[in-house]
């Protein structure tokens, strides 16, 4: 019924337009080790006395934490001389206390101290009232103003572990689609870029088009430790590098920082930017002033709606879930489950919600990548297949757009005969909805159209 479809897709919009402004702001790299450690100790002054009524008048701030909770002494050894940031549990309070809500750990100091050191980051932010934002745990969802939100940290930069993402991965591809699906907007914090380069690098262009053409809606980035420009890229705000917020470095231009300020209005995201200075001999910030950045990309709010129902996302430290909402009504919501990605399509003519989770096998035991296909009733999810991995061992996969319940999906090269989980080697099949499960595809044209899909057009090399 293309009038009701019509009639649904106006009532979303104007509950978008109706739903409560909302304000966004986000920090470039904050230390507390090093000279920030020594001076906070030394003045017994607040870090961040000259821009916490800024911070605190916002509904949800996010900054990048530079290192890792622990002792110095548990330093992981490193072949450069790389700095290792060991930060006093006593510091993190201060975090809140300024007006951040969330923290992104996802940076080359993260496993400055090892894995312990990552949990007790996590730890020691969550106690102190904050979401700890880290590549595992993504995409947290978060509600502000009524407004649910999808957060994804990433780093590119290898630490002392030498462990990293990379962009165009199977990983990232599902975060993104599970983030993009469950959310009205998708925020993306990103470790990326060349230190000291005042202009971002070929890479850091050709990632944040990847991004957005995968559904980032913004993007905030951080490591070169200088301001880069913003830019509107395919109509969304890609801020290439906030520079240094709390640092001590002393190069002029990482005495200098930018916070993204992002406000919700009338169902739309606008962005702009607000200046900070670090003043001689000190690694506070204070404020410059506004600058005017990104005035002119807008970026529209959007909810999936399947079947008439509205879902949205949640997180805990289980996994994820799903919420079906009518309006501003939840009318009911899913146990955690172990999601990598969400997607709708038709089946059979019929809108089914098409999932990822990861499962171990009733079979072998062997835990993996396991497609399911669920309906959506008036209480919740309705299992109409729980699935093996298909023909080999699943990577992932994705609804072939236009197709009607055909996946496109991406196996391992190997055999559940003999299987290889270290493989490297890919390859890919369709599949078709008969009702009950999937059938194999042999059309060349649906092969050749899902052979494109795993291609990666745009991948970052």
């Amino acid at each position: 019924m293309p009038g009701a479809k019509a009639f649904l897709t106006l009532f979303i919009a104007c509950m978008l337009a109706s739903a409560q402004d909302a304000r966004f702001l986000f920090t470039g790299d904050v230390l507390l080790s090093r000279q920030v450690r020594v001076e906070i100790e030394q003045t017994h002054q607040f870090p961040f006395a000259g821009v916490q009524k800024l911070l605190q008048s916002a509904d949800w701030v996010l900054g990048n934490l530079e290192g890792a909770v622990g002792s110095g002494a548990d330093c992981l050894p490193a072949e450069l001389s790389q700095p290792c940031f060991a930060i006093p549990p006593s510091l993190i309070p201060m975090l809140q206390q300024a007006g951040f809500r969330a923290m992104g750990i996802s940076n080359n100091h993260a496993h400055d101290l090892g894995p312990k050191g990552v949990l007790d980051t996590a730890a020691a932010l969550q106690q102190g009232g904050l979401e700890a934002i880290s590549f595992e745990q993504s995409p947290v969802f978060v509600t502000v103003a009524g407004h649910k939100v999808a957060v994804i940290a990433v780093s590119t930069v290898p630490g002392r572990d030498g462990a990293k993402e990379e962009i165009s991965s199977v990983a990232m591809r599902q975060k993104l689609r599970l983030a993009r699906n469950l959310a009205e907007l998708v925020i993306l914090s990103i470790h990326w870029g060349s230190e000291l380069l005042e202009w971002p690098n070929q890479q850091q262009q050709d990632m944040a088009a990847w991004l957005v053409a995968n559904g980032a809606d913004v993007i905030m980035g951080h490591h070169p430790h200088v301001v880069q420009d913003a830019q509107c890229i395919s109509g969304k705000p890609v801020f290439y590098s906030l520079g240094n917020h709390l640092f001590d470095q002393k190069y002029p231009a990482t005495k200098q920082g930018l916070i993204a300020d992002c406000r919700i209005h009338g169902g739309k995201l606008q962005c702009s930017g607000i200046g900070t200075e670090t003043p001689a001999g000190s690694s506070f910030p204070a404020l410059t002033g506004k600058k005017a950045v990104l005035d002119a990309c807008p970026v529209n709010l959007a909810v999936k709606t399947v079947s008439d129902i509205q879902l949205r996302g949640g997180s805990t430290e289980a996994g994820h879930h799903i919420e079906g909402w009518n309006g501003t009504q939840r009318v009911w919501r899913s146990q955690v489950m172990s999601l990598l990605s969400v997607e709708s399509g038709r089946f059979d003519g019929k809108e089914l919600l098409f999932t990822l989770e990861r499962h171990a096998s009733p079979i072998d035991g062997e835990e993996g990548v396991r497609p399911y296909v669920y309906e959506l009733g008036p209480r919740g999810l309705v299992a109409k297949w729980r699935g093996s991995a298909l023909a080999w061992p699943l990577l992932d996969a994705q609804i072939l757009p236009g197709g009607d319940g055909v996946i496109c999906a991406l196996h391992r090269k190997d055999s559940f005969v003999a299987l290889q989980p270290g493989s490297k080697e890919t390859r890919t099949a369709a599949y078709h909805w008969n009702g009950f499960g999937f059938s194999g595809v042999d059309d060349p044209a649906v092969a050749k159209a899902c052979q494109s899909i795993w291609a990666s057009p745009g991948a970052v090399p």
